[in-house]
């Protein structure tokens, strides 16, 4: 028999004045106490949060059943759905005997009920495409993408400010291969000399990295019309805020493009919206499934905008939850700006992951009720380890909970449904039909007489019929007849190369005017 008192007093640290997202009912000693709940305040939902947990424990339905909530309190959200599984909401769920049970267990009046959502795809895909311009990016964040060192990452940003001053707008990868072949060729060569100088080799390094990025599909990213942030924040007239699906299957093979779309996407939003101040619930709450693709391989600067990020975009109401496996997948940094925590069960098979178990079970509040470290490796399926922040701030007590089942589908609809979806949305006829026009590429090919796309370089080149092998975005030595540029020279000093790089960071402010290194916008 469970300890109802350990239960109702665990719950009543859980209690809210407001409106708060209900996620379950505790649980002690293996018995469910459905009069106990374990819910999240609204007003607390942009302090952010995590939901962990291994494959299988059942996180993604914790993300879909959270997401559900806020839509139905006229709170938008977006959720990064890289397996697909999360299209149900848009569909009201199915009953049987495994929700009805869950819905008893978890004193919940389950009602099935779909959502409104909106299906978008980076470039092209299933649902409706997404586009950002290079300027957009701006130099730092095309850099990662681009995988360029230090000193080809300055290059690139005296290049961007070269391109603004003379009015040659970047809008897709062709425009930025074009402006750096100009300043290779004869015509270009006094304003070559203009910004410092920049030799063939880094050159040639970013030009094959632009290459590279053309064969990940990062050509029909890069363009417009650029999305606009704020068609996340729709409210239906129903009252529902809307749910907006990222599909991302064909994004997994490169990590580098989702995880800076998303960082490009929440400093987008971070300048567009003014300050919000404490409020009831959050304008926004972005939903990162897979959130280990946003932290693998990054840099230590990009992860400091991401932190800085995370800190700064809760005072314009915009809440962050990410959703990974271990919860060691977010650097501590970021963890330590996570109020929430859904921490599903975990598997120690191996060293590593006893580690990381302990480290886990370090971080959560002590309870007099539970043993944290067992009790991440005895939870069922639906079940979590749960503290969030009260609404005076303050950490609730660790609670063993049952998650309440989502009222949606629990199941993809397939890509069919998912592609009607996207047509027949509003955000179709804005951003369905790519646009191409004059840029870079076309002012320059005008002067020059040039015709047709600028050929990829040399030194990769592109069999046709086949798309074009990655190369490591490293810069060849020089030839024996070509002496190295003025930057590569400047660079071999220490001084003169974090002068050089500062200058290209505050280039590319003027250029894009962004504290996150991004383009304004102009609406």
């Amino acid at each position: 028999m469970a300890d109802q008192g350990a239960a109702a007093e665990i719950a009543a640290g859980y209690a809210t004045e407001g409106a708060a997202l209900e996620i379950g009912a505790v649980v002690v000693d293996g018995t469910v106490d459905p009069g106990a709940r374990v819910r999240i305040p609204f007003a607390t939902l942009n302090r952010h949060g995590l939901v962990a947990g291994a494959t299988g424990t059942g996180k993604t339905k914790t993300l879909q059943n959270l997401a559900e909530q806020c839509s139905g309190n006229g709170v938008p959200v977006l959720l990064a759905d890289i397996k697909g599984d999360l299209s149900g909401l848009a569909r009201a769920g199915e009953s049987n005997d495994r929700v009805t049970q869950r819905a008893t267990d978890t004193g919940d009046d389950w009602t099935p009920t779909a959502y409104p959502v909106q299906f978008l795809s980076l470039g092209e895909g299933i649902g409706v495409p997404v586009r950002a311009t290079i300027t957009g990016f701006g130099p730092i964040l095309l850099s990662k993408v681009l995988g360029l060192n230090d000193t080809q990452e300055s290059t690139l940003g005296l290049i961007f400010h070269w391109a603004d001053q003379q009015g040659l707008a970047l809008l897709d990868t062709k425009d930025l291969r074009s402006v750096i072949q100009h300043l290779l060729s004869d015509e270009g060569k006094e304003a070559l000399k203009g910004i410092g100088g920049v030799s063939t080799s880094t050159a040639g390094v970013i030009l094959r990295a632009l290459v590279n990025l053309e064969a990940r599909g990062g050509d029909k990213f890069f363009g417009e019309p650029e999305f606009d942030p704020a068609d996340l924040l729709a409210v239906e007239g129903d009252g529902k805020g809307r749910v907006t699906l990222l599909e991302l299957a064909d994004q997994q093979a490169d990590p580098m493009l989702y995880s800076t779309f998303l960082m490009w996407l929440l400093a987008e939003l971070f300048e567009d919206l003014p300050e919000a101040g404490d409020i009831d619930k959050p304008k926004l709450v972005f939903f990162f499934d897979e959130a280990h693709l946003l932290f693998a391989d990054a840099s230590k600067a990009f992860l400091d905008r991401i932190e800085q990020t995370v800190k700064l975009i809760r005072s314009k109401g915009v809440g962050v939850f990410f959703c990974t496996q271990q919860p060691t997948d977010v650097p501590n940094d970021v963890l330590s700006q996570l109020g929430a925590r859904v921490q599903h069960a975990l598997r120690a098979f191996t060293p590593d992951d006893q580690k990381a178990l302990s480290r886990t079970a370090r971080t959560y509040p002590k309870s007099l009720v539970y043993d944290i470290e067992t009790s991440l490796t005895s939870l069922g399926t639906g079940e979590a380890i749960v503290t969030v922040l009260s609404e005076r701030g303050a950490p609730t007590p660790v609670a063993w909970t049952r998650v309440r089942a989502p009222r949606s589908l629990m199941a993809a609809i397939g890509e069919p449904a998912v592609t009607e979806a996207a047509k027949a949305s509003p955000l179709w006829g804005k951003y369905g039909v790519p646009l191409d026009r004059e840029s870079a590429y076309e002012k320059l090919s005008a002067a020059t007489g040039a015709t047709g796309a600028p050929a990829a370089p040399p030194a990769a080149p592109v069999p046709e019929g086949q798309p074009p092998q990655p190369a490591p975005p490293q810069a060849p030595p020089p030839s024996q007849d070509e002496e190295p540029g003025m930057v590569e020279k400047a660079m071999a000093n220490p001084a003169v190369k974090s002068f050089v790089r500062s200058l290209a960071s505050q280039l590319g402010r003027e250029i894009t005017r962004g504290l996150f290194g991004t383009s304004r916008r102009r609406r």
